[in-house]
């Protein structure tokens, strides 16, 4: 069956599309599962992963038809100067295990080996197959996630921290010292990233940075409140309770919602800390990385949109 299917640049005509292809597919691929719906306000929802992606770099997605012309895959790619990310990736169900994915995936090596870049991505645990997928291609597995979420009533998390008086709002002048800060701790530069999420023209993004008491950038969080995607993270800092003052800001952000965070496995002191705040787990994801890869010095949270790990 791959052999009818073509790989081409994906078009601000396929938005649509898209949109219908991630929901279907991830949903019908956790309801398999026995797991409860991830997109429940439906395609309207999905949408902006193809509008993020595409105004962050745009042109860095592809699309896979059939011979029809009809849309049967779909991914997302966004080289930074450090590397480059594989964005979340969807087949049809209808064309599970036609190798449809292996062939997106293919594609995004090639392009980042012209560019002399290593590959990162985001993936689940629970699912198997896409595991396989991308250590068979070369991915090694570096960093254990929790799945965490948190209810956050709509007054707010009535907690505190001892660092919660370093941490404020970002503004665009930090993402110089931001970056710094990343290269350090995990040799990633993802300032376009928290360029966009400062600048915040979508509406749901926001962002904080923690500072020492000399005035120097210790961390950074941001968090997303799309319907698609409401999530904390991406963020890093030098230590986990610089981590969990900036995570107690951002999930105040997202008041009278129930964000989702990755909080690293071996952090064992921020992960106890989410569990007395009452957060619970729901997945495990790994980052995974083709390429060189700087062991993390600190706390390095990924999250879903735009893929960061």
């Amino acid at each position: 069956m791959s052999d009818s299917i073509q790989i081409r640049p994906m078009t601000a005509a396929d938005r649509s599309d898209v949109a219908e292809l991630i929901c279907l597919s991830t949903n019908v691929w956790y309801q398999s599962h026995g797991r409860p719906l991830i997109f429940s306000g439906g395609p309207a929802s999905t949408t902006v992963f193809f509008d993020v992606y595409n105004a962050l770099t745009p042109g860095c997605g592809l699309a896979a038809v059939n011979a029809e012309g009809r849309l049967v895959g779909s991914c997302f790619y966004h080289p930074r100067p450090t590397h480059v990310s594989l964005g979340i990736m969807n087949v049809h169900p209808n064309y599970f295990g036609a190798g449809v994915a292996r062939r997106l995936l293919a594609r995004i090596i090639e392009i980042a080996e012209q560019q002399g870049k290593p590959v990162r991505l985001v993936s689940s645990a629970m699912n198997l197959d896409s595991f396989s997928l991308y250590t068979r291609a070369g991915f090694v597995p570096r960093t254990p996630y929790q799945d965490m979420f948190l209810n956050v009533p709509p007054e707010g998390l009535k907690l505190s921290t001892e660092l919660d008086r370093f941490v404020r709002p970002a503004v665009l002048d930090d993402v110089e010292a931001m970056v710094a800060l990343e290269r350090e701790v995990a040799g990633l530069d993802r300032g376009l990233d928290y360029r966009h999420f400062i600048a915040n023209r979508e509406g749901f993004w926001h962002m904080s940075v923690l500072e020492d008491g000399s005035g120097k950038l210790e961390g950074f969080m941001a968090s997303s409140g799309s319907a698609g995607c409401n999530m904390v993270g991406p963020g890093t800092a030098r230590t986990p309770a610089q981590a969990a003052a900036l995570l107690l800001a951002e999930l105040n952000v997202q008041r009278g919602r129930c964000p989702v965070f990755l909080a690293p496995v071996q952090c064992s002191e921020l992960v106890r800390t989410l569990y007395a705040w009452g957060a619970k787990n729901c997945e495990t994801h790994f980052s995974q990385v083709r390429g060189p890869c700087q062991p993390i010095q600190g706390v390095h949270m990924p999250t879903f949109l735009p893929e960061s790990c």
